[in-house]
């Protein structure tokens, strides 16, 4: 069964995850020979982005920013240069200007890191906290299909 989410109504959701391949780079390699864990917060923002600018209409990405107010990392395995990876994002809930999301990161089936964290959208002019259209959330939620 699908992952469930909500959004601001309290209403359950199904959300669509949201896949973004992560290129390593040899500035991301630590002293150990694996990925520096302040690697993995990069690849997350990237990846939470990417998810807002693939699904949101053009004027929400222009109208809102993201800041990350709180990141919990779980750290599974260790990644290496040349490693294929693939962040799968899953927006969980919207509250206000809050954005909860999942991310796990992985190398095939293997699970590198879960990363649970809680994003703001900020207006882009005042850059004070803006809460989505929910026209706009809706695009994140999309209607669970009737049989």
């Amino acid at each position: 069964m699908p992952p469930r989410s909500t959004i601001n109504t309290g209403v359950n959701n199904t959300a669509l995850p949201h896949r973004f391949p992560i290129a390593i780079d040899p500035a991301d390699i630590d002293f150990m020979g694996h990925v520096n864990n302040a690697s993995y917060l990069k690849w997350v923002q990237d990846a939470v982005i990417d998810h807002w600018r693939s699904l949101a209409p053009v004027e929400a990405v222009a109208r809102h920013l993201w800041v990350a107010l709180k990141h919990e990392i779980t750290y599974r395995r260790p990644t290496f240069l040349g490693d294929e990876v693939i962040a799968t994002v899953l927006l969980e809930k919207v509250q206000g200007a809050r954005a909860s999301y999942e991310t796990v990161i992985r190398r095939g089936e293997e699970v590198l890191a879960e990363v649970r964290s809680t994003w703001c959208s900020i207006d882009a002019e005042t850059l004070r906290p803006a809460r989505l259209a929910r026209e706009v959330i809706a695009r994140f939620f999309p209607e669970p299909l009737v049989d």
